[in-house]
């Protein structure tokens, strides 16, 4: 059977690398920043590779005939070390990239380029926030205290933030529309920070803000290398075969 290493780390992975298993040799990479992930139904190899030129050993070294990127749209690094390390080893290498969300009529975002950004723009009068963002994305808030956060994530945020009022929900998607609006509530947020993650499983808090008039502001996503790409699960199945054709 051919062998396809998978970047991971997202359901979409998880999905792609279930379904590809019935054809071929798979074994999915995370990179096990997650404390408890789901399992993933194929095996699973945890831990960095020692950057691109690991990367590529492994690839040699394991007879890898394909590489997918379907890391997070903002795994930027790990998206570069995966094509340069493609380009070192001599293997194919294709991306699950799903489409970024568009802007709605009632959508009131600000585009920023990183959470230090967004931070500035909040202002200096006290805000409600509710942080959409990863663990490592958390620190710059540190420096605008005046405001009461309240912070979902997958795991707990050790240490917590040197903040005077945050509140942490630990809760792993997908979060429905009505769901995330109740929480907006409940919370009486007024602002928003997000990374733009495309899909629907983290959608709902978008479509609520829209619908209770709150301000988002959305990290804009990097620029990531160019290579053959999926917008969704069976897109990109597609492309592998592609890829995998005698």
């Amino acid at each position: 059977m051919k062998k396809i290493l998978v970047l991971g780390g997202t359901a979409d992975a998880r999905q792609l690398a279930g379904k590809l298993a019935a054809a071929y040799d798979v074994t999915l990479s995370l990179a096990g920043r997650t404390e408890n992930p789901v399992a993933q139904g194929v095996p699973v190899r945890t831990g960095g590779f020692g950057g691109a030129e690991g990367l590529a050993a492994y690839l040699t070294e394991n007879r890898i005939d394909l590489l997918i990127d379907a890391t997070h749209p903002y795994a930027a690094r790990i998206s570069a070390n995966a094509a340069k390390a493609a380009a070192l080893a001599h293997v194919p290498a294709i991306a699950l990239r799903r489409p970024a969300w568009e802007r709605q009529p009632g959508d009131r975002w600000t585009l920023v380029d990183s959470a230090s950004e967004a931070v500035g723009l909040l202002g200096a009068s006290p805000r409600r926030v509710f942080l959409a963002l990863g663990r490592q994305e958390l620190l710059p808030f540190e420096a605008a205290p005046q405001h009461a956060y309240l912070i979902r994530s997958v795991d707990p945020v050790e240490p917590p933030l040197h903040l005077p009022d945050a509140t942490y929900i630990l809760a792993r998607g997908p979060f429905s529309e009505a769901g995330d609006r109740a929480l907006l509530e409940t919370h009486g947020i007024d602002a928003i920070v997000s990374k733009n993650s495309g899909g629907q499983a983290t959608y709902g808090k978008i479509a609520a803000a829209r619908a209770l008039g709150i301000e988002i502001f959305l990290i804009r996503r990097p620029a990531l290398p160019d290579m053959p790409a999926g917008m969704d699960v069976d897109e990109t199945m597609r492309l592998a075969d592609q890829a995998l054709a005698p």
